[in-house]
Formats: structure tokens, sequence, C-alpha cells
């Protein structure tokens, strides 16, 4: 067939006698000339431009500038490159229709494609340059496109063309599309003035282009970049080739900044506070506040849900189209639209719609899900700077509950804002689909649809019952933690005493309920997945069998594909639904009251002298520290006030005067408070950094030598997530950053606690006598320390909560003589310690350099050795990037036990091939019956037909039941087993282990590990295998329908391998940012809530919350950028999708088969668009959660103690140790098998009932020894024999729970005091008040609600420190142990407590063994034998009074420098 523009089977079609516009080809080539000047004139331009661009191919950001009605021109454009495939598609159809060729019908059309998808790269390349007058190019081309398709309008109207003409429709639309276009244009000369105006207008890009910190560029990039978020291809890309770290995800832009969306809903909220002071009762809506302040853009995203829902049913439209496959100078519309070829490019389209508005639906909600989260929480944050002390003391508000808060609740709205489009979506689908069914089946579609109606109220019923037990889950896993954090807390005295049984016991019961919670929480998420897949099945099964017996015509192919399509959407906001309702969630406002109760301080009238020392001094629990809050404003004021003077001092500088804030407070609280930062962070707590001031503070605190000790000296991170310093250390910090802040006033809360004698007069003299009193400040002391009492100007006595005296020295002398006596025989006793500090040096250096052995670190000189082995090349690395985990996958799949697997993998291939049938059956019976028209041939056939295909049905749906029920109880089992081992592995595991891991690090693989696999893998196990056998049995069916598809399916599969690849790489490493920048989120809220009254004593609440929105906003960008990572993802899969929806469509239309399969191909295409992108995202989600996995397992391969000893406990006497004899021979103690020994051949003979004492330098050997009796340490050579039996050869248990040993730290547990004293309920109520009497504590104990029943907090934080040693020493009596052990017990208790103690320990003691550790040596000269070691052996050993007889002795030494 010979080509030419015009045809040449008409003679008349080059006649233009009647006019030239009067002929219609001349008109048709009229319209290519507006196409080919444009081309023309850009070309060039675009080469220029594209040529000088190579050199920086990345145009930088800021030049993006948009130009007036951006968004406009791009829909316009693509609205007009469809109306153009229209035309072309018209013209191509129409010229099949003639006897030659017509170039003219299609070819200007063509040129209008072209012109218009040039037209928008130019203007994209002008726009991104800035140089709007070359847009007068296009002008030019919009008048001329408008002219010329406006004549052919024209025309046809004189030509009395119908409007139901379709080529009539398309140039109306046209003359209008180009008309807009025009005015688009007219806008941009109008707003930028660049032609026909004397001064162009000057436009900046927006602020954020112009930072380049700013590398999140949705909100900035034109229209086609923002539907198919092309920018994130650099990120992703890259991603393969080094990881994402926080500099390459950059800032959050301005307007989604934390601070910027708190201000939106705080003014909000205020606005209804004005608007409603008429009645004042009423409180303003939190949830008014946040749609008057995010409402608009949730209703945008749900406006492109509801078109992305409408475009959705033209999928079973054209299905059914296409299966009817039926087999004219101008084509109506109706005809056009018959035509499957169309029909299947109308299905792609429509796909790539409707796919593109659900992306940006998701995205627009995530988006403002983190713009009112981060709005949230610093609206939280600054509730809990204004929270008052006694809250959290008083457990009204606990850490537990704001973390609750940060970490759960606010991502909860961020969920529930995520569903709301869909809420709005539910009713408009189901509606619409209805109808269609209607329309295609009749009554019987209403049969379907009244199954899945009559259903959803279950699915309902399921999810409200999914929502209580996640509820009680949490509930029950927040109390496992609390316990397991005890645990871990006090692992050393649980092992000490053989209790960790109890308390594992104790964390398996609680475990046990968790996991009672999550069989339900199991039971029911398998029924809703269960359920989501059998209504579907149901309802088909309904809706044909009763199709099969009321009509009289059988079912055709297109009917029975499209309304299986339908029925696929109905199902989908039905199971939204199940979601939704989970996630529905109350957000509390006002959580914190306020506390009131008993006067804990009382008839306070006191006053403090400017720029002097005063003293505050008195017994444990006197109410010192309470005076101190009260001054701060930290207690509730029942009556009375507290007067600051008005002063303000200046130091004067050169040109400047510095004022020190009045109002902050330099205050150092009793309990030290570290922030999870470096040391010099720390100390200078937001000042400005001055050398000179530091040095001289760091020397005051004698913290230079620790600093020295720490890997990067004063730069090295502490807290939590760091370094863990000693108590002692973590004081002298704190002391620091008092002295260090130019404030007038210090408040120091007893900073002598922790500190030995040599620490403590060092302090006192350079830092506080010296650094303070020079620069004449006003210093407030709290403090047991009554030998610093003459450096006093003022000093504060307390009683009982009330002031007992206040006076100079001299004026208690003269007014108190009894008071003043009682002082001075503590005072001559002055309390010396022996080099504590040295000690925590050396324990922090052996954190440091665990390999080292202890006496290597004796050696001073010795050098450590650092070994560095990690020569990891980076290709590895990438390889291992670019891994699945398999082997942790077995790991966990294995765990849960073979049987479950196997069960799971075949109930899961069964079912789907279940399935597959069900669709083939249905695809075979429709076809015959289209073969035979006529209804009554064979009645028979047609019920044997319903039969088979009710039995497939409900197959599907049995498998359907077992399926999910066997993948979650496998989860289960797995979860059961793992936590199991891990807590049996970790509490037998041996002391050095705690040493050596970090807290944190333990707690969290039973938190944030534990419950990834409770909660996480299941599901997604369950969501992966699904879309994974979805869309092989998918494609598995296309190409048994078409073979030719398969050709189509290998450029399609390489493009989804990469898609995935890459996605998979940049996915796990944004997920890590969004973990890892979520922690210090969450420790800086828990960090703000404990350190409240330092914070605010500071006055450092300014910086706090600028801290807290910065980090807010790191999380937030790492969670946007993940957020629009998965969009990229989805958005390529889903088109990919709609390519193969394409290539099936046309492939069985050219094959032209069996009208019921190619309706089965297509409804299987349709399917894979929903499933493949949750393949990858499931892969990326289990690969991230595998880690959870191998985390676990890295602690399952440690080394536990060893329990089981030679002897049966049968073997062992009752009563025994009887006697308490304690032989020690030839004893030879090491810390591990690759460690040197800390005690070398140590002999030594305790006879009964003799109170020995044990004294040393640090790092002589005392503990080790204490810790030998135990076995807590390896002793590889020697015994110790207690009553006759070798201990070696015990049970570790049974030697454990027969000694007794006082610790130096205290450590209570939360419980009643009853079970704090006796967790074994062993004892009679008189045995322990009778330990409570001796411990000096019966009293104290009366006076308290419940007795031995009143509550201990969490670690005992409602008593003082040394009222919790005491209740120590009450524990140790409790148990009738012939043999006691004190590990320096008196440590941190006041003078007056410990006299008490000394003459406790001899009398109530005895008749029993007592070995004493000692700090102060003055505690064991009443004893009757003292060893005195060095570096692991025994020096001396002797009674105190021949030991004393030998001046030149040790012991007589330490006794000397302790006068």
């Amino acid at each position: 067939m010979r080509l030419s523009f015009c045809g040449n089977d008409n003679a008349s079609a080059y006649n233009i006698s009647a006019g030239v516009l009067r002929n219609v080809c001349f008109v048709d080539a009229l319209n290519l000339v507006p196409h080919v000047f444009l081309l023309f004139i850009t070309f060039p331009i675009l080469f220029i431009g594209w040529g000088s661009q190579s050199s920086k191919v990345q145009i930088h950001h800021n030049t993006w500038l948009h130009f007036p009605g951006h968004n406009l021109r791009w829909i316009l454009t693509f609205t007009l490159l469809f109306v153009h495939v229209c035309e072309i598609a018209e013209g191509i159809v129409s010229d099949t229709q003639m006897k030659s060729r017509h170039l003219h019908l299609f070819l200007p059309a063509i040129m209008g494609f072209v012109a218009a998808t040039v037209s928008i790269v130019y203007y994209h390349n002008i726009e991104t340059s800035n140089f709007p007058k070359l847009l007068l190019a296009l002008f030019l081309y919009w008048i001329m496109a408008f002219v010329t398709k406006t004549i052919k309008l024209v025309r046809y109207c004189q030509d009395g063309v119908p409007f139901s003409q379709l080529r009539f429709c398309i140039t109306g639309i046209m003359v209008i599309l180009y008309g807009l276009l025009m005015a688009v244009e007219i806008n941009v000369i109008r707003v930028r003035r660049y032609v026909f105006f004397m001064n162009p207008q000057k436009v900046k890009p927006p602020e954020d282009l112009q930072d380049l910190g700013v590398r999140f560029l949705q909100p900035f990039v034109n229209l086609l970049s923002k539907a198919t978020y092309w920018w994130m291809n650099t990120l992703i890309i890259s991603a393969h080739k080094k990881p994402v770290d926080l500099k390459a995800i950059g800032k959050l832009p301005i307007a989604m900044r934390a601070l910027t969306n708190y201000v939106c809903l705080k003014e909000a909220y205020e606005e209804q506070k004005v608007t409603k002071d008429v009645h004042v009762t009423v409180c303003p809506s939190i949830w008014l506040a946040m749609y008057s302040a995010f409402g608009r853009p949730i209703l945008l995203s749900s406006t492109f849900r509801y078109l992305a829902d409408l475009l959705g049913f033209a999928g079973p439209l054209c299905i059914s189209g296409i299966v009817k496959n039926p087999s004219n100078s101008y084509l109506s519309s109706e005809e056009f639209l018959r035509n499957v070829y169309v029909l299947a490019v109308l299905l792609f389209l429509a796909l790539i719609l409707q796919r593109t508005f659900l992306q940006a639906s998701y995205y627009v909600t995530t988006e403002t899900g983190i713009n009112l989260r981060g709005a949230l929480l610093a609206m939280i944050y600054n509730k809990i700077l204004r929270l008052s002390t006694s809250n959290l003391s008083m457990g009204e508000m606990t850490l537990g509950q704001i973390n609750n808060l940060v970490a759960i609740e606010t991502n909860q709205l961020m969920w529930f804002l995520f569903l709301c489009p869909n809420l709005w979506a539910m009713p408009v689908q189901i509606i619409m689909g209805v109808i269609l069914l209607y329309n295609l089946l009749g009554v019987s579609a209403l049969v379907g649809a009244a199954v899945i109606v009559l259903l959803a109220p279950i699915q309902y019923f399921i999810a409200t019952k999914l929502a209580e037990a996640q509820k009680s889950t949490l509930d029950y896993s927040t109390e496992r933690l609390k316990k397991t954090n005890e645990i871990l807390k006090g692992i050393k005295l649980l092992k000490l005493y053989a209790w960790e049984h109890i308390f594992c016991t104790s964390v398996e019961e609680t475990r046990m309920k968790e996991l009672t919670s999550l069989k339900t929480f199991a039971l029911h998420t398998s029924l809703s997945i269960f359920m989501n897949a059998a209504i579907p099945i149901a309802a088909v099964l309904a809706t044909f069998v009763t199709y099969a017996y009321t009509n009289v015509k059988p079912l055709q192919p297109a009917q029975a594909f499209a309304s299986l399509s339908l029925f696929h959407i109905l199902v989908t906001p039905l199971f939204l639904l199940s979601t939704v309702v989970r996630f529905a969630v109350k957000v509390t406002n006002g959580y914190f009251s306020w506390g009131s109760g008993l006067a804990t301080l009382s008839n306070i009238n006191i006053r403090i002298p400017t720029g002097q020392m005063t003293m505050i001094v008195g017994q444990v629990g006197c109410g010192k520290s309470s005076l101190l809050l009260a001054i701060l404003g930290e207690m509730q004021t029942l009556e009375g006030k507290v007067h600051w003077s008005k002063y303000v001092s200046y130091i004067s500088a050169p040109h400047r005067r510095i004022a020190k804030n009045r109002y902050s407070v330099a205050y150092a609280a009793q309990k030290p408070w570290l922030l999870n930062a470096t040391v010099e962070e720390n100390i200078i707590f937001g000042s400005p950094f001055n050398k000179q001031r530091y040095k001289a503070v760091t020397d005051a605190c004698s913290l230079q030598p620790d600093i020295d000790l720490l890997p990067f000296g004063d730069q090295t991170e502490i807290g939590e997530r760091g370094i863990n310093l000693s108590g002692g250390q973590r004081q002298r910090i704190c002391v620091a950053r008092a002295l260090y802040q130019n404030t007038n006033i210090v408040f120091l809360d007893d900073p002598f606690s922790a500190l030995d004698i040599h620490l403590s007069d060092h302090l006192m003299q350079e830092g506080i006598l010296k650094f303070l009193q020079e620069d004449k400040r006003t210093l407030v002391l709290v403090t047991h320390k009554l030998q610093y009492l003459p450096h006093a100007d003022w000093i504060i006595a307390m009683k009982d909560g009330m002031v007992l005296r206040e006076g100079t020295l001299k004026d208690i002398q003269n007014k108190d003589v009894e008071l003043y006596e009682h002082w001075k025989t503590l005072m001559n006793r002055q309390d010396q310690e022996l080099e504590k500090t040295t000690l925590e040096r050396k324990t922090l250096r052996r954190a440091m350099y665990p390999r080292e052995s202890k006496s290597q670190l004796e050696d001073e000189d010795e050098e450590e050795e650092e070994e560095e082995d990690e020569d990891d090349n980076m290709s590895t690395v990438l390889r291992l990037r670019t891994k699945m985990p398999w082997k942790t996958c077995w790991r966990y799949l294995t765990s849960g036990g073979f049987f479950l697997l196997f069960l799971m993998i075949f109930s899961k291939l069964l079912k789907h091939s279940v399935i597959v049938a069900i669709d083939y059956w249905l695809a075979t019976w429709t076809s015959m019956d289209n073969a035979n028209e006529v209804r009554n041939v064979d009645d028979v056939k047609s019920t044997n037909k319903v039969a088979v295909f009710s039995i497939l049905s409900g197959a599907g749906i049995v498998l359907c039941l077992i399926t999910s029920l066997t993948v979650e109880w496998m989860g289960l089992t797995a979860a059961k087993n793992l936590h199991h081992n891990l807590l049996n592995k970790i509490i037998l595991g041996p002391i050095r282990f705690f040493d050596m891991t970090p807290l944190g690090l333990i707690l969290n693989r039973f938190s944030a590990d534990t419950n990834i696999i409770d909660q996480h893998i299941p599901p997604t196990l369950e969501s992966l295998t699904r879309s994974t056998l979805l869309c092989l049995s998918a494609i598995g069916m296309i190409s048994y329908a078409t073979p030719w598809f398969l050709v189509a399916l290998v450029p399609l599969g390489i493009a989804f391998y990469f898609i995935q690849k890459y996605f998979r790489v940049a996915s796990k490493d944004l997920q890590e940012l969004d973990d890892s920048t979520q922690l210090p989120l969450l420790c800086h809220f828990s960090e703000t809530a404990e350190g409240l009254t330092t914070i605010r004593a500071f006055r450092h609440e300014a910086r706090f919350k600028q801290r807290m929105l910065e980090l807010t906003d790191t999380n937030n960008i790492a969670y946007l950028f993940l957020s629009a990572a998965n969009r990229w993802l989805e958005v390529r899969t889903d088109y990919l999708g709609a390519c193969i929806v394409l290539t099936a469509a046309v492939t069985s239309i050219t094959e032209g088969p069996n009208s019921g399969f190619v309706g089965l191909g297509l409804l299987y295409a349709l399917t894979i668009t929903n499933y493949l992108n949750w393949v990858v995202r499931n892969l990326a989600d289990l690969e991230v959660q595998m880690g959870a996995v191998k985390k676990v397992h890295s602690f399952l391969n440690m080394e536990s103690e060893n329990y089981d000893g030679y002897l049966d406990p049968s073997q062992v006497p009752k009563d025994w140790p009887q006697e308490g004899e304690i032989k020690i021979e030839n004893l030879c103690v090491r810390y591990e098998n690759n460690l040197k020994p800390v005690l070398k051949h140590v002999k030594a003979y305790i006879k009964p009932g003799q109170k020995v004492g044990i004294c040393g330098r640090t790092g002589s050997g005392k503990s080790s020894l204490s810790l030998a009796f135990f076995r807590m340490v390896d002793i590889f050579d020697g015994r110790i024999v207690i009553d006759g039996i070798d201990i070696s050869k015990l049970p570790l248990h049974t030697l454990r729970s027969r000694l007794s040993i006082i610790l130096q730290d205290p450590i209570l547990f939360s419980g009643s005091i009853r079970f704090n004293l006796d967790p074994e309920c062993k004892c009679t109520d008189d045995r322990l008040w009778e330990a409570l009497e001796i411990a000096q504590l019966k009293n104290m104990v009366k006076s308290l609600p419940g007795g031995l029943d009143a509550m201990v907090t969490e670690g005992g934080e409602n008593f003082s420190v040394g009222q919790r040693q005491l209740f120590c020493l009450a524990r140790a009596f409790v148990r009738k142990s012939s043999i006691l052990i004190m590990d320096e017990a008196t440590a941190s208790i006041d003078m007056a407590t410990e006299n008490i103690l000394q003459k406790v320990v001899m009398t109530a003691f005895a008749d029993r063994t007592v070995v004493t550790i000692a700090h102060r040596v003055h505690t064991i000269l009443t004893a009757d034998l003292v060893i005195v070691m060095k570096r692991g052996n025994i020096l001396e050993y002797d009674t105190p009074e021949n030991l004393l007889s030998q001046e030149d002795g040790i012991f007589a030494s330490f006794v000397r420098a302790d006068m």
C-alpha cells in the first residue's frame, strides 16, 4: 500500500476549489506548522544549553525557581499528551478502515505529541536556569497551535460533524487546552515582567534551596519528579557505593521542622482558649487544634485517594471490554472505546494514574504525620520542663510513661493520620463497587456483596480484640522489662545470694503472661489474615452459584472476570477497617498532676549570707537535700516564701561587663546526673569554653588523672551510650560542672559522699576554699564531713525536717554545748578512707582495656597494646550489604521447630495451588458455557461445574485458616524459645560478662529485639510468603494463558531485580538511620526528666529545648527519607506492574485464544501490580528484622558459669557451715584464663567466730579474696575449706546460699520491704522485725503504711542512700549464716550511723565469723585478726595489738595516717 499524505484512493483529496480551508487534508497539514516551528526553535537552544551544562551535570538546586502556574502547566501538558495519544489512536483506527494510507489522519497528532513533550522539557530547562525570556518561543507556539486547532474546529462545525464523533470531541478539548496554556504563559509575563515591561521582577529562590544542607527536595522539584520521586535516584544509587549517613540526607526543609509546626499547632490550640474564654470550664481540644493546623494537607491527600479509588474501577471495566473482544470516515466515541487495543492502552494509563495518585496520597499523609509528630513532641517536652519533681519522685509520672508518650503514642497518631484518607475513601469504594457489580451480574451480585457486608462486623470485632491484645501485651512486656532491668542492675548481689532462680522465675512468669497475651494476639492476627483471604472466595462462590441457578443465560467470561476483579477491590477497604480500628488512638492532654501530701520540711526560717559559705549538716534523712530543693522552688510550698536578694554583680573585663545571671544557680545534685555527651560537654554545660578556667576546675576536682585514662580524653562519650564511670568520678564531674558555671550562687548537695579522704580534702581546699571563695560566690554545702565545719561562715544544723540550730561555729559552741561536743568527737575521728580513687581509676582502666590483666595494670610503665585487625575492603562490605542474611533466617525458622516449618511451607503451597485452581476452573467453566450458548443442553454438567467450584472454594477457605495459623504459631514458638534461652544464658553468665558488656546493650536484646521477634517477624514472614507466591502463581497463570508473555517478562524481570537490589540497600540504611536517630531523642527526653532539678537550677531550659528540636528534626528527616524511598519503590514496581498488564493484554489479544483465559491472565496481571512492591518491602523489612535474631544469637554463644559441683546438694549437711571455720590453702585466683593471677599463693586460717579485718591499698586483692569465697572468680590453684568442706566441690547454688555478704553499693529491688529482706519467703515476721531492729530501721518501717509490706520503688529511690545500706545489713542478718563478709559496707553512710553499725556487728554477730574489708582502718581496730594485703599477697597477719607494736609495719603506718 503506497504512502501519501492525503491518501490516493480519493481524487478530491487535493481539490481546493471550495477554498483552501474547506479542504480537510490542508487543514490537517496546517496543524503541522506550529509543531514544526517549536521543534525548529527549541532544539538548538536545548542542545546549546545541555552542551554548556555537561561540565556541571548536577544543576545546583538553589536555581530551582518555579515560574507562576508551574503545577497547572504540568497538569495541562500531561492532559494534552493524553489527548494526543487518543488522537493518534483515533487516526490509526480510522486509517485501518481506508483503502490506502492517509497520513494526515495521524501524522499531525504524532508531531503534536512530540512537540508537547519537547515543550515541557524545554520549560523545565528554562526554569532550572531561571531565564524566562526564552519562554517567548513557547508563548508563540501556544498561540499558533490555538489558532490552527480553532480553524479545524470551525471547519468541523461547518461540515456538521456531530458532537458524538470522537474527532470533534478531541479537537474541542485541544482548543481549550491550548487556550489555557496560552493563559498560563500570559500570567508568567504579567508576574515576572520579563518582556514588554521596563523593570523585570527579581525573584530569589526559597530560603531552603539557598541552604546547601537541605537535601530533601520533594517540595521543590517539578511535578513529574514529585510524582515519580525521580530526585531520589541519586541517593538510592549512591547507597550502593557507600552507606547513607546523616550527612547524605541533610536537614529538614523549614516548613517541616518541629519548631515551625509546634508554633502552628500551639497557635491553633491557644486560639481555642481565646474563643472559649466565655465558657471557662471547657478545655481546648487537641483534635481541633490538629485539624486547624494540619487539616488542609489531609484533605488534599484524601482527594488524591478518591481519584485513585475511582481510577481503580477502570481495571474491571477494561477487562470486561477486552474479554468481550468484538471484532465508518469518522469514528464515534463508542466504537473507538470498543477497540480492544485502545482498551488495553487505556487500562495501562488508568493504572499508571491510579498508582501515582495513590502514592501521592500516601506521601502527603506521611509528611503531615511527621509534621504533627514534631509539633506534639515539642509540646510534650515543654510540658516535661514544667513538671514538678514531686510528680516524678512520687511515681505519678514515670520515665516509662514519658518514653511511651514519645516513642509509641506520637507514632500511633502518625499512623492514624496515615489511615484517615482510607477511612473516608471506604464508603465511596464500596458503593461504586456494588453498583458496578449489579450492572454486570444483576441480583446475584448483591448476594456476594451481602456476604462481604455481613462478614465485615466479624472483621471489626477481630480488629477490636487485636487492639486489646496488643495493649495487654505491651503492659506485660513493660513489666517484664522492668524486672529484667532490675536483675541486670543487681546481678552481682543475686549471684552472691544465689537468688538468680527466684528472679528468673519471676521474669519467666511475666513472660508466660505476655506469651498468653501474644497467643491471643497471634490468634486474632491469623483470623484477620484468614478473613481477608477467605471473604473474597466466599463472596465469589455465593455470587456465581446464585447466578448459575437463577439466570437463564450462562455466565460470560467478561462478566466473571470483571466481577472477580471488583470483589478484590471491595475487600481492600474492609481489610483496612481492621487496621484502622487497631490504631484508633487517644491522646491524653494534661497528663501531669501536681504532688501533694504531708510537709517534708516545717518551720523553716533561715538566711543564707551572700558571698559566704553556708554548711547544712544533720543525720541521714533529716531533710538537708529537701531544703536545697525547696530553695530552688522544686518542692511544693504549702506556706511561706523564698526571697532571693536582688543583686547582680559584675565582673569587669576589657570592653565589656559580664553580668552573672542572678537566677541561675550552679547545682550539683546528691545523685550525680550526667548527659550522654563528652566529659568536656558535661563540665562546661553550654557555657562558653574558657581553657584556663576549665583547667583550674578539672584540677580542683582532680579529674585530670581520670581524663587521661579515657580513650579519647575529655572527648570520650559518657553516660548510657558511652563509658560507665564509677560513682566518685560521676560525682566529681557534676561538682566540676557547678564550679565551672559563671553563677553567683553554688549549691553542692553532699559532694564528698562518693569521694575518699584525699579527694575530699583536695576538693575542699582547691575547689571550694580557693576557687569559689576567691570569686566571692555564695556557696551552700550539704555534707556529712564534720571536719570541714571550721571552714564554714554559717552553719545550719537540721533534724527531722526542722532547723535545729543556725549560726557560726562559735555561736553554736556558746549556745548548744552538747551538740558542739557531739560534733567534736565525730570530727576527731577524722574519717580516713584509703585511696578509693585509685580503685576507681583501676576499674576504669579495666573497663577500657578488658584484655589486659590486672597485675599488668599495676605495673604502670607497661604499654597497653591495641590490636587492630580490621582490614575490611570496601568490596566485601558492599557484597555483604547487598546479601540477604539467609543463615539467620534459617536459624529463626528452625527455632520454631521443624514440624511447624514443614507444615507452614506445605500448607502455603497447597493453599496457593487451590486458589489458582479455583480461578482456572472458573475460566474453563465460563469458556465452555460461552461455547454452548443454549442453557439447557446439559444441566447435569452445569451442576457438576458448580459443585467442583464450591468444593474448591471450600478447600481454599479452610487452607487460608490453616496457613495463617501455622505462620503465627511458628513465630510464637520461635519467640518463646529464643527469649527463654536468652534469659537463662544471661542470668547464668559469669560476672565478668556483666562488667564488660554495657547494661543498655543487654537490655536492648530483651526490649527492642525481643519485641521485633515477638510481634514483627511473623506478620512480615506471612506477608512475604503470601505476596511472593501470589506473584509467582500470577506469572505462571499469564504465561499459561499467553506463552508470548514470557518474552516480555525477561526485560521486566531484569528491571525488577535492579529496583529491588538498589532499594533494599538504601532502605536498610535509612531504617537504621531512623532507629539510630530515635534513640538519642528518647534518651534526651528521659535525661531531661531525670535532671529536671539541675536543668532548672541552671536555667538551661531553652538550650535543652533547642537540642530536643534538633534531635526531633534529625529523626524526622530520616523517617521522611525512608518514607520517600518506599514511595520511590512503589511507584516503580507499580509502573512495572502496569507494563505487565499492558503486555499481558496485548499478547492475549493478538493470540486471541479462549476468551476465558484472556480474562484470567488479565485478572492475575492486575493482582501483580498490588503485590510486587510488597515482595520488595517485606524482603527489606525482613532483612532488617533478622538483625534482631542475629543479635540475640550472638549472646546465646556465651559461656555460662559452672553451677554443678562434685557433691550432690543432699550430701552437704543442712546446717553447714555451722562453726564458721575458714582455711585458705595456697590460694591462687584470676579473673579469666588468659589473665594474670590477682591472688598468689594466699594462706590463712580463721577460727570459728573470729572477727577478721582485711586492709590494703587499692588493687591489693582484698575484694578478689571476698569474691573467691563465693567462687565468683576462677580459683585455679589451692583451695578454700569451710567447716571441713572444700568449696570448689560444692554446687554453686548451695555454696552461695549458705554465706552472707554486704556489698559497698546498696541494692534494693522494687517490691515490698519483706521481699527485699527475704525473697525466698522462708522467715517469720518476728525474725524480720528483729533484723530491722538490729539495723536501727524498726521505727522507720513501723511508721510506713503497711509496715513490712510497704513498697520499695525501683532501685530503692524512696529511701536515702544510708537507709538503703542499713536495709542491706538487715538482709544479711536475716540469713542466719555463720559467716558474714562485709565488703566496704560503711563507705556511704555518715559517722553516727557507722558507729551504730560497728556496735551492732560486734553484738549481733558475736558468735559468727565476720570478715570485714575495710576502707577506714579504724573500723577494724577492734578485730581479733588483721590481714594486710599487697599485690595479691598477704604481708602482715596478726592481731591489731601486735601489728601496732611493729612501728615500721604497714598496718601501723595506715593507722598513723588515719589519726
